[in-house]
């Protein structure tokens, strides 16, 4: 099998991340419930993680890291706790659905939203965000990278237009959190949403959000907390605020492991490694004449994902042919990201996607590109 979908979820990991799941079951329990060891256990699992994570988004304390099931998860949180009737949000036709459903139920509530178009290679221009500041400006809401083009935005204009209109910077870095270096206090990001079970190389069912210090985001969820049981009232002081009900301690515990080894690796490192597989790849399939790519790839800095599609071949039909007969993993269809594909054109056809890991190889890449010339040939009749 060849696993290139690793933009859905990294299939390929570090093995030290399902030891380190393996061992939390034998050693945790739940972390803040109790004195004992296993709750102790827990508790020191949990702050490692926090540590690390801080440490990789170069956050000013661990205590802004607050965890999550899942980015969606943490985008709704930010959403929802930061943005109130009356007020007004900037977002792009790039989002996926983890941002853009939640705003427009926002939108349905009050809350006023402008979506700024992209060009014909699905890219963002900053200026065309500031076009749409408005004196009630209250968040641009934009990903770092874009799922299905792989084009990555520049936060750091883009957090100066935010800034000089007073507004936050709500970032989705589902697709860059541990594939590209992220310095959300030289980025001036607000608010971070990331995943653990995509480039940081964890389980599923992990992630969370960076808060900037000193900026308060109302809770999605309350109830359970480990401390102040006696209030009515939720705690309010970070990452407590945000971490209702019991945690995820055996995931976390995978996400611990696999941050040590993207610690130790270098993000840097991984990126080049994984940005010189998607270049081999796309060298070789620009060769054949009826493929169609989205994005920007000539592009300097990219996240490991190429779209295409065949001539007129339904997206599904490639993504099929790859699987049974070559045994290739991709993701083929609207990637949850509804309105870049209106933009492309592709809401019928779809598109197929190819994601990279460090994990892949050169040869994996060539037999991707070559089972697509067949494919390719087959479709023109050249076979």
């Amino acid at each position: 099998m060849i696993y290139l979908d690793s933009a859905a979820t990294s299939f390929l990991k570090p093995p030290q991340v399902e030891q380190a799941v393996c061992r939390a079951f034998h050693r945790i329990g739940n972390a803040g419930r109790g004195a004992h060891d296993p709750t102790l256990q827990a508790s020191r699992t949990v702050y490692r993680t926090r540590e690390k994570l801080a440490e990789l988004f170069h956050a000013e304390q661990p205590a802004c890291i607050a965890f999550s099931s899942n980015a969606t998860q943490a985008l709704n949180t930010a959403v929802e706790g930061l943005i109130q009737p009356g007020d007004h949000v900037i977002t792009t036709v790039c989002e996926h659905n983890s941002v853009l459903r939640p705003l427009v139920r926002k939108e349905r509530g009050g809350v006023s939203l402008s979506v700024v178009a992209a060009d014909e290679n699905g890219v963002i221009n900053p200026a065309s965000l500031a076009e749409q500041i408005r004196e009630n400006t209250r968040a641009v809401v934009i990903q770092h990278a874009s799922n299905v083009t792989g084009n990555v935005n520049n936060l750091t204009q883009i957090s100066e237009i935010a800034r000089r209109a007073g507004a936050l910077l709500i970032v989705d870095a589902a697709q860059t959190a541990g594939a590209i270096p992220i310095d959300v206090q030289a980025m001036g990001i607000d608010v971070l949403c990331f995943t653990g079970h995509k480039s940081l190389l964890g389980p599923q069912g992990t992630g969370g959000l960076y808060v900037r210090e000193g900026l308060s985001v109302a809770p999605f969820a309350v109830g359970g907390s480990g401390v102040h049981s006696f209030s009515p009232e939720h705690p309010t002081d970070m990452p407590t605020a945000l971490e209702a009900g019991t945690l995820n301690g055996h995931g976390i515990a995978g996400l611990e492991a696999a941050l040590d080894f993207i610690l130790e690796t270098g993000v840097e490192t991984i990126h080049s490694r994984e940005t010189a597989l998607m270049n081999r790849f796309l060298c070789g399939v620009r060769e054949i004449p009826s493929v169609k790519l989205y994005g920007n790839v000539d592009a300097d800095e990219r996240v490991p994902i190429v779209t295409l599609n065949l001539g007129e071949l339904d997206a599904a039909v490639v993504s099929d042919i790859l699987w049974e007969d070559y045994q290739i993993c991709v993701r083929a269809g609207a990637h949850c990201a509804p309105l870049i594909h209106r933009h492309f054109g592709t809401e019928r056809q779809g598109a197929v996607r190819f994601s990279f890991s460090y994990w892949n190889t050169e040869a994996e890449i060539d037999c991707a590109v070559q089972a697509l010339r067949e494919l390719a040939a087959e479709e023109t009749g050249d076979a």
